[in-house]
């Protein structure tokens, strides 16, 4: 019955071997994604509620057991972050449908879509941290396609360095997974743990930690962001939109995983590294996110912020904190989704992407307004918009644990974030209408239905949020607690 934790990985992988085949057939395309997207979100739910039955899920592939074998895991926090990866994605497929053109599409811009979300979902559930190397790559290598797809100038020039970071980063990830190999012989994650809890973190895998971290942080945009304002803000809107919402997620989903599970035994070494990166990151996304007057760049640096602003959780690593962080990071995939999809609406809509150049479009798309309304109070945690409860949870862990002055720079960062995306707000959509009669772009449907979807979500999980908790809940319990995790994973293999 375990074998289906793994689906929300093989679906989407299947679909993209399979609509490499069906190129000419756009139509056919379209929807078999979205007949796939939608089984692999019916089945994250059911797995998400067999984990509140029955526990952590395993899967051996091969029969053999941990640490031995292949592992695939789920627990409450890897599906979370699967199932909103799935409905994410969804939404942003019926916007492709509109926005992507024939010509993107017949460059095999569905199949690659599927290879990157494999990667992601790979990445959450695997139990390994070589199977994680290989899951980010799947990722990658489809980002790398999907970044260049077009072949705009701008992007071949950001995908220069988003490639070569990357690259830089899985080198490192390589080098650190094989000195901790031959330091404690094994990369089950929960065997990892067992192992140095025994050994004891001494300097030389506390410096492996380390490594691991510039690893994540590369990933992740955490500190080393220099790459991500631009390599984000050259692709198609939709492109941009699945690179905001997910990708710097898996990052930090590693980095949480990580840093719970395996090196937690030196926190004044690693988290302390962490909280002083998160407020450096939360400062300079904050100066970047005023700084610019491209709405794209704007959005960029305001993901920044939110990577900052998540890791607080894990710096000051108290149930609470770590909750609030969860609640976050999903209301984060969410809100930058429909972010990164206004902002490139409003390209479409406009011809350009300066602010000084747009004026009084609430005028001529009142819908589209008061959808970037909701957004701005969403990121700047105001309730009961889903960042609300968030940014509560993570402002009572920081206080619990003493780290005011991260506290003090997380909130700061939301004040930042709030004026930056109110200059938008009032530079574009009021004032004088710059768009006469002859010159209006109609916004169609099959654009608008998605950010309206977005939308509603973002008010559901504010409003839902109780609903949500005992998932919540159960994936801050198992990261800290690591013992649940590896008592799931070992049994009695120890």
């Amino acid at each position: 019955m375990n074998n289906i934790i793994v689906m929300p990985m093989i679906i989407p992988l299947l679909t993209g071997i399979l609509l490499v085949f069906l190129r000419p057939y756009v139509k056919v395309q379209r929807a078999f994604s979205l007949v796939s997207i939608v089984a692999t979100v019916a089945i994250s739910v059911y797995i998400l509620n067999m984990i509140q039955a029955d526990g952590i899920l395993r899967l051996d592939f091969g029969g053999w057991l941990p640490p031995y074998g292949i592992s695939f895991v789920a627990d409450s926090f890897s599906m979370l972050l699967v199932l909103t990866t799935a409905i994410v994605t969804g939404i942003l497929l019926i916007y492709a449908f509109s926005s992507i053109g024939r010509a993107h599409e017949n460059m095999f811009f569905y199949p690659f879509v599927f290879f990157l979300i494999a990667g992601v979902n790979g990445s959450f559930l695997t139990g390994d941290l070589f199977n994680l190397f290989v899951c980010f790559e799947v990722m990658l290598l489809s980002s790398y396609v999907l970044i260049t797809l077009g072949g705009r100038k701008v992007q071949l020039v950001e995908s220069i360095k988003y490639i070569t970071i990357n690259v830089l980063s899985s080198w490192f990830f390589l080098v650190g997974i094989a000195y901790l190999y031959g330091t404690v012989g094994t990369l089950n994650m929960a065997h990892l743990s067992v192992r140095i809890a025994e050994v004891g973190q001494g300097p030389l895998l506390t410096v492996i930690s380390i490594v691991f971290l510039i690893v994540f942080s590369l990933k992740s945009g955490l500190l080393l962001y220099f790459w991500l304002p631009g390599s984000y803000s050259a692709p198609p809107t939709v492109v941009a939109a699945l690179f905001g919402a997910l990708l710097t997620k898996v990052g930090i989903y590693a980095m949480f995983r990580v840093f719970t599970l395996i090196f937690y035994h030196e926190p004044g070494v690693t988290h302390l590294m962490i909280g002083i990166m998160a407020g450096i990151t939360m400062i300079g996304g904050s100066i970047g996110a005023i700084a610019y007057n491209d709405i794209r760049k704007i959005v960029s640096y305001n993901v920044v912020i939110a990577v900052g602003f998540i890791l607080v959780g894990l710096a000051v690593s108290t149930e609470v904190a770590i909750q609030g962080s969860i609640y976050y990071l999903i209301h984060d995939m969410i809100i930058k989704a429909l972010l990164f999809l206004i902002a490139g609406t409003m390209i479409y809509l406009t011809g350009t992407a300066r602010i000084e150049n747009m004026s009084g479009l609430i005028r001529n798309y009142p819908l589209l307004g008061w959808l970037f309304f909701i957004t701005m109070l969403s990121l700047a945690g105001i309730p009961p918009l889903s960042g609300f409860i968030g940014k509560v949870y993570v402002g009572q862990g920081a206080i619990e644990a003493g780290a005011f002055v991260l506290l003090a720079i997380a909130f700061l960062s939301s004040i930042f974030v709030l004026y930056s995306l109110l200059r938008i707000f009032l530079n574009c959509f009021w004032g004088e209408t710059i768009i006469n009669e002859d010159d209006d772009v109609p916004l169609k449907k099959g654009m608008l239905i998605p950010l309206v979807l977005f939308g509603v979500l973002t008010i559901a999980l504010g409003v839902g949020a109780e609903a949500l908790a005992p998932y919540v809940s159960d994936a801050a319990r198992t990261l800290t607690n690591p013992d649940i995790y590896i008592d799931a994973v070992l049994n009695d293999n120890r």
